[in-house]
Parts: structure tokens; sequence; C-alpha cells
């Protein structure tokens, strides 16, 4: 794979412009097609969320971003509903779900849930930024589901670690899905399923950094080009000449249930 730019391609300061223009609500992520890959878990979240939405009978998506995954059901159960904090994520995924019945209401991502206690058998989430288990177990219903795709430990470190500089290991072990295990069963619920998985990403330019650093702002908190100019110049570098910059996410698939008896 060769890097080199032909005579008619961007600048770097063309480049870096286009990234930093595009917007960044919801969960859609077609603008990176040609630009970024990523590889995709094995279980496949969506399809799974899915065939479990379609056997239940009131839903929470929690942290729901721009409501696509959500929308990307067949069926959805009479109740279903969504929570979002960012307030550009919550109205877009007003527009796009309150067609198909589905509430989505404005919650910050650390506060408690504003849902009654047992109000829901099916709950999921994809990539919460934390999961908080206390309040998973409260509004599931006993013999309620609780299913998601989390984020890993040192997810795309390749790239955030060129921004910030080597972190600390406690750092790097955040979100052990481990650790989030028994977090989970602490809380009182029981693990179905546990898989974990890293996946290989691919940025083909610097827009696309750029972009996804903007797009996933816990990556590098309080990233902006002018902040990061030098890293960002000396990366679009590295592309130039390697044809890309290599980076690996980590995934974990949770499946866990209330008791019947609780």
């Amino acid at each position: 794979m060769t890097g080199l730019p032909s005579p008619t391609s961007p600048t770097f300061e063309e480049l870096v412009a286009e990234g930093d223009a595009v917007p960044t609500a919801g969960w859609d992520f077609s603008w990176f097609e040609g630009r970024a890959t990523e590889a995709r878990p094995s279980w496949g979240y969506a399809r799974g969320m899915a065939e479990r939405l379609g056997r239940a009978s009131a839903a929470l998506d929690i942290q729901t971003g721009g409501g696509e995954v959500l929308d990307s059901a067949p069926r959805l159960p009479r109740l279903t509903v969504a929570t979002e904090g960012w307030p550009p994520n919550v109205a877009k995924a007003t527009a796009l779900l309150h067609p198909r019945g589905a509430v989505v209401v404005a919650s910050p991502q650390d506060a408690p849930l504003p849902f009654a206690d047992g109000a829901f058998d099916l709950v999921t989430s994809r990539h919460p930024v934390q999961a908080h288990w206390t309040e998973i177990a409260r509004v599931l219903r006993p013999g309620g589901t609780y299913f998601a795709q989390h984020v890993g430990p040192a997810s795309v470190f390749e790239l955030v670690e060129h921004f910030t500089g080597p972190l600390p290991d406690e750092v790097r072990a955040g979100r052990d899905p481990e650790r989030e295990r028994a977090d989970a069963e602490a809380a009182g619920l029981e693990i179905v399923d546990l898989r974990a998985e890293r996946l290989r990403m691919e940025f083909y330019d610097i827009a696309a950094v750029v972009h996804f650093l903007k797009k996933v702002v816990w990556m590098v908190p309080g990233f902006t080009v002018d902040a990061y100019l030098p890293q960002l110049r000396s990366l679009h570098e590295r592309i130039r000449s390697e044809g890309c910059f290599v980076a690996h996410s980590a995934r974990h698939l949770f499946e866990a249930r209330k008791p019947t008896d609780a």
C-alpha cells in the first residue's frame, strides 16, 4: 500500500478543514465510507437487538445517540422509550423515532433513569459512556434482560495516545469487561453472555481522524484542531507515507438477566 499523494491530492489544510466542518450529531457513520474502516464484532449487535425487541413488550434504549441503531429494528414494542443526553442528538432521535411510536426522553447520562421500578422487560444500549448497573437493574422487570454492546479497554488507544501521550495503566484498564461483570452481579443481575473482541480500524486521511475525534468526544477530551495541530500534521504525514493509520477498537457484548425472584 503506498500513501504517496497525487499532484491533485487535497492539502493538509483542506483535509483538516473538511473533517472539522462535518456535522457530528447522531451515530450515522456513513460519511467515513472510503475514508476509514472498522471491522465489526462477530456477534452482530444490531441483529441481536432486533430479535429481542421483536419479543419484548416494553423496551428502553439507553444513550440512544441519534436513534439510528434502534430505528434499524424492523419491529419496536408498543412501549419503546429511548434516553439521550446531548441536545442535538435528542432532536435527531426524536425526529427519527417519533414516527414509529417511540418516545425520546432527554436525560443526562449520569442522572438516575426517570422511570418506575420494573418498567421494562428489555433494556438495550450500544456503546454507553458508562453502564449504571443499579439503575438498569431497578428499571428491569423480574426476568427482564439487559442486552448491550460496550466499548472495551484501551479502545483505539493507538490513535488516542498519538495526541495525549502514554496514558496511565489505570486509564488503559478502564472499561474492563470482567470488572463490569462484577459490577453487574453486585447490582443483582445474572450474566447470560459476555464476549469480547479487538477489531482492526484503518484511517485513510486526516479528515477522517478529525471527524472521528470530534464525533466520539470522549476519545481525546477537549479535542480541537487548533489545540492539536502539530499532532495532526505529523499523523497526516504518516498516513501519506504508509497509506493508512491502523488502530484497534475493543468491544464486548453483554447479556444479563434480572432474576425472576428479584
